[in-house]
């Protein structure tokens, strides 16, 4: 191996709405569709992931969850990639900004005979769901959900302190793309984001993609949760890559990719997913980020794969990335080599 050359954990990303032009919530979504953004995740270094099931109504969701959970079964290396599924919403905030880019009309209180029914549609594969804790029955739903394994992670919200706090005592152990999200304005303190900076049982999962949060907040943000509580991850949607212009998209209606590379809802300049994959959230947090690489690579690595019980993954080296400076030019899955550049 030349001296440019390095070997390092594949990546694992509990937040992947699509990428490449492959889109996880699209109505003609099918096992092809997970197979073509498992590869193109592979590529980047991705090696495990979670594909992330946004708002809609819940015979859409169930499709969903029944297509990855069939793409699951259609090849062993994409049942070891995909090592579960997020569902994110549809208990969120209705209000416009912390609502981000889900749809409204489908935005409903959580109820956790729909999580069982989502588990017989998903073979039990749902690992993280994302709700507002504001919510009615919000905090009946997490425990109902952590007594079955299922991760409750809080996002698309504008609750009060106390709500988080109740939130976390029935279970809730994730912040979904912190600092996102939400209201453009709060109350300088208290607010939500502070409680959940505070709140040492709660992991927050932070999308470094230069778009979401600003260098100096994310630095302040992981500098108060510590990295050991932090999780990066990419949010990457479909259009992920895709030359500026507006595309149609199940997510929103429509998205603008801009000529930066973000992704908005036209004319409001609210997020819709991240341009860039785990990969390149990674690149840019090292380049603008005043961490050791190592420590962002665990954020990446060694931290997600102990929330979901994979940890052998990064330590018994089963899926590994041969990097060239910062270009992938192999990858290895469960042992096996799935791409070569």
């Amino acid at each position: 191996m030349s001296r440019n050359r390095c070997a390092q954990p594949g990546l694992i990303d509990l937040q992947v709405n699509g990428y490449a032009g492959y889109d996880v919530n699209a109505d003609d979504v099918d096992v092809q569709t997970l197979t073509a953004l498992t590869h193109a995740l592979w590529a980047q270094g991705v090696t495990t992931y979670l594909p992330t099931v946004i708002t809609a109504s819940e015979e859409k969701i169930a499709h969903v969850l029944s297509v990855v959970a069939a793409a699951r079964r259609s090849d062993p290396l994409l049942a070891h990639s995909i090592a579960g599924i997020h569902v994110e919403g549809p208990s969120l905030a209705a209000d416009d900004g912390p609502r981000g880019a889900h749809d409204a009309r489908h935005l409903r209180d959580p109820d956790p005979a729909e999580l069982e029914r989502w588990q017989r549609a998903a073979d039990g594969l749902v690992r993280i769901v994302t709700l507002a804790p504001e919510r009615t029955g919000a905090a009946e739903y997490i425990a109902a959900a952590t007594a079955q394994g299922v991760r409750v992670s809080i996002g698309h919200c504008t609750p009060e302190p106390e709500q988080v706090r109740a939130a976390v005592d029935a279970g809730a152990s994730l912040s979904t793309h912190l600092g996102n999200g939400t209201r453009a304005m709060l109350p300088r303190h208290p607010n939500h984001l502070w409680t959940q900076l505070a709140e040492d049982r709660l992991t927050a999962m932070l999308i470094a993609d230069g778009h979401h949060l600003p260098a100096e907040t994310l630095t302040a943000m992981i500098r108060a949760k510590t990295p050991e509580r932090c999780v990066l991850t990419s949010d990457s949607a479909a259009l992920a890559g895709s030359d500026p212009g507006v595309y149609p998209s199940p997510v929103g209606g429509s998205v603008e990719v801009r000529a930066d590379g973000s992704l908005t809802l036209p004319g409001t300049g609210l997020l819709a997913g991240s341009g860039r994959s785990l990969r390149g959230c990674l690149d840019w947090a090292a380049e603008h980020l005043p961490f050791e690489r190592s420590e962002l690579l665990a954020m990446a690595t060694r931290h997600p794969a102990k929330l979901m019980g994979l940890e052998e993954r990064v330590d018994g080296g089963q899926d590994q990335v041969e990097l060239d400076g910062d270009r992938v030019v192999a990858v290895t899955v469960a042992g096996v080599l799935v791409h070569r550049a």
